[in-house]
C-alpha cells in the first residue's frame, strides 16, 4: 500500500510541476503532415501574445514581463517582433535591437516556454535577414523554444520573390539550427495562404505558413482559404491575430473573433495575438500606467487586453 501511495505521490508530483512548463513538457517541437507536434509527434496548439513592434515599444522587452505572461496570463508562447524598416529599427540600430530581442528570447528560455523571433518587415531585407537569423541560429538553435518567423508580413511581394526570399534564408538557419520549426510568410499581409498552397517550399523539413488575421475585417472567406491550404497539407501557425479591423482599430468582432478561435481548435493551429503595446489603438493590449515589467492589474488593461489574457488563462486550464 505504501509503495501505491509513493508512486501515485510521485505521478501528481511530475504532473504538479510539468504544468506552466509547457517546454519540459512538450520538448523539441517538429511538423507532421499539416501539424505541429511535440518530442512524442502529437499534434500541438500553442497559443500566447506578440509584442509590439521593439523599436516603439521597447520598454516591454524584458525577462519579468515574460514572467507575468508566461504565469499570469497562462501564454505558453510569446514573439519578439523586431521593427525592421521604420527609423530606430533594426536596420539602423542593430546592436541595440538585438539586445531588446534578446531579453524576449532569454525571459522565455528561463520560464521554459517557447518564443517566436520574429522578423517583422514589410519588405524584402534579403542580406541583413540571412546576417540576422544566422546569429540568432548560432547563438539559439540549440534551445527547443524557439521558432524562426522569417517574413512578418509580405506586403506588396508577389510567392515568387517571397519564396526565393525565403529558402535563402532557411539556408542560413539551417547551417547552425537543423531542426527549429520556421515559419514563413505568405503574400498580401499574410492573406494569400491559398496561392502558397499550390507552391509550396520543398527540400526542408519543419515548416509553416503563417495566416495572420484580424476578425472584424477577416471573415469566412479568409477562413476558407486557410480550409484550402488545408485540403492541400499544408502547415498553418496564425502568428499575427486579433479581434478588431486590420487598421488596429475599430470595434472588437467578438462573434467573429470566436468563430476563429473554434476554427482554430478544429484544426489544431497555433494562434498568437497582437500585442504588448499601450499605443493609442484597439489592439494595443495596455494602457500606458501599466508597468514595463508585468504585474498588470486589470485597470492597466485595455478592452482587448482583458479578453485576450482571458482567452490565454482558458486555453492554459487556468480559469
Amino acid at each position: 500500500m505504501k509503495i501505491i501511495n509513493i508512486i501515485l505521490l510521485s505521478l501528481f508530483l511530475n504532473t504538479f510541476y510539468t504544468q506552466g512548463q509547457p517546454v519540459k513538457e512538450h520538448g523539441q517541437l517538429s511538423v507532421k503532415g499539416r501539424f505541429l507536434t511535440d518530442q512524442n509527434g502529437e499534434p500541438l496548439m500553442l497559443s500566447g501574445v506578440s509584442y509590439g513592434w521593439h523599436n516603439w515599444w521597447p520598454r516591454f522587452y524584458n525577462g519579468q514581463s515574460v514572467k507575468w505572461l508566461a504565469e499570469d496570463w497562462g501564454c505558453n508562447v510569446v514573439r519578439a517582433a523586431m521593427g525592421v524598416g521604420p527609423k530606430g529599427s533594426y536596420l539602423d540600430r542593430r546592436e541595440w535591437s538585438v539586445e531588446k530581442i534578446e531579453a524576449v528570447i532569454n525571459g522565455a528560455i528561463k520560464n521554459d516556454i517557447y518564443v517566436i523571433i520574429d522578423w517583422h518587415s514589410h519588405d524584402i531585407h534579403e542580406n541583413e535577414a540571412k546576417e540576422f537569423f544566422a546569429e540568432m541560429a548560432k547563438k539559439y538553435g540549440k534551445h527547443p523554444n524557439v521558432i524562426y518567423e522569417i517574413f512578418n508580413e509580405p506586403v506588396k511581394d508577389s510567392w515568387n520573390d517571397i519564396k526565393k526570399y525565403s529558402i535563402e534564408v532557411i539556408k542560413a538557419i539551417r547551417e547552425f539550427d537543423p531542426d527549429n520549426v520556421i515559419l514563413v510568410g505568405c503574400p498580401h499581409w499574410d492573406q494569400d495562404i491559398h496561392i502558397v498552397a499550390d507552391s509550396p517550399i520543398e527540400g526542408f523539413n519543419n515548416l509553416m505558413y503563417t495566416v495572420h488575421f484580424y476578425a472584424a475585417t477577416h471573415k469566412q472567406s479568409l477562413r476558407e482559404r486557410g480550409d484550402y491550404a488545408i485540403s492541400k497539407g499544408i502547415p498553418i501557425f496564425v502568428s499575427e491575430s486579433a479581434g478588431m479591423e486590420a487598421s488596429g482599430n475599430g470595434a472588437i468582432n467578438y462573434e467573429e473573433w470566436q468563430n476563429w478561435i473554434e476554427w482554430m481548435k478544429i484544426n489544431k493551429i497555433s494562434w498568437v495575438s497582437w500585442s504588448v503595446a499601450d499605443k493609442n489603438e484597439t489592439c494595443s493590449m495596455l494602457k500606458p500606467s501599466a508597468s514595463d515589467f508585468g504585474n498588470w492589474e486589470k485597470e492597466d488593461l485595455k478592452e482587448s487586453g482583458i479578453k485576450t489574457r482571458e482567452l490565454m488563462r482558458k486555453m492554459a486550464g487556468l480559469d
